[in-house]
C-alpha cells in the first residue's frame, strides 16, 4: 500500500486542529480551512471554517441512491476499494468487520466504502461482496458512482490517491485510509486499515467522536 507523500502528511498535520477541553478529550480535525468573521454579542469574532465533505450521489448494494444528505446526523467511517483487488482490500475489511461488529447497532453511525471500479463492480456484485462478507442491513453501504466523481471525491474531499494503473496487479492503486468523519462532514481521523493497531485506535476513536458530538448536542 502507498503510504501519503510526507507533504500531504505534513499538510495534515498542520492543519489539524484541538480543541481545548479540560475533561472530555477530542479528536483533531483535518484538511484545509479558511477564516470567516460573524458578530457575537456585538464584537466581531474570526471563526474557523474547515473543509468538508461535499454533495455526492451514489448506489448502494441495495439499489438504494444514497447522498451526502443520507449521511446527516451520523458519524461515519469511509473508504476506497474494489470488489476484485488481490492485495489490501481483503485485509482492509477484514479489519472493517471489526469496526462494523463494535458499531452496527448504533443508531448514528454507519460505514461507506467507495468502488474505484464501478465498472465491473455493479449493484449485484456489491451485493453479493457483501453477503459474502457477511454484513446485512443499512450501517455499512457499499457505493458505486460514476468513476471520475468517485476519483474526484477521494482525492480532493478525503484526501486518498486513488488511480487507474494497468501495471498493477487488478488494475487500480489506492490508499488504504480509513477516514473517520463528524456529523459536521469533517475529517477527524486517518486510520492504516491494513494495520490492526491502527484499525483498534480508531475503533477507540469512533467512541470518542461520538461521545463529543452527543456532548455538543446536550449543550
Amino acid at each position: 500500500m502507498k503510504k501519503l507523500t510526507g507533504a500531504l502528511f505534513i499538510i495534515l498535520l498542520y492543519t489539524a486542529c484541538k480543541f481545548n477541553a479540560a475533561d472530555t478529550p477530542k479528536l483533531p480535525i483535518y484538511g484545509n480551512r479558511d477564516t470567516a468573521s460573524k458578530v457575537v454579542n456585538g464584537k466581531t469574532v474570526i471563526d474557523s471554517v474547515y473543509q468538508t465533505i461535499p454533495s455526492f450521489k451514489f448506489v448502494n448494494q441495495y439499489g438504494d441512491s444514497i447522498t451526502n444528505k443520507s449521511l446527516n446526523g451520523y458519524v461515519y467511517v469511509a473508504d476506497f476499494f474494489f470488489t476484485t483487488c488481490p492485495s489490501i482490500c481483503p485485509i482492509m475489511h477484514r479489519n472493517m468487520l471489526k469496526v462494523y461488529d463494535d458499531y452496527k447497532n448504533v443508531s448514528d453511525f454507519k460505514i461507506i466504502s467507495h468502488t474505484i471500479d464501478p465498472k465491473h463492480d455493479s449493484v449485484a456484485v456489491l451485493k453479493k461482496y457483501a453477503d459474502k462478507l457477511g454484513i446485512s442491513g443499512n450501517s455499512w453501504w457499499l457505493l458505486q458512482g460514476k468513476k471520475e466523481e468517485t476519483y474526484q471525491l477521494g482525492e480532493k474531499s478525503y484526501l486518498v490517491a486513488v488511480k487507474e494503473d494497468s501495471g498493477t496487479p487488478g488494475g487500480y492503486v489506492h490508499q488504504g485510509w480509513f477516514v473517520l468523519i463528524d456529523k459536521q462532514k469533517r475529517i477527524r481521523g486517518y486510520y492504516d486499515g491494513t494495520d490492526e493497531k491502527q484499525v483498534d485506535k480508531l475503533r477507540a476513536d469512533i467512541k470518542t467522536l461520538l461521545a463529543e458530538t452527543n456532548t455538543n448536542i446536550a449543550q
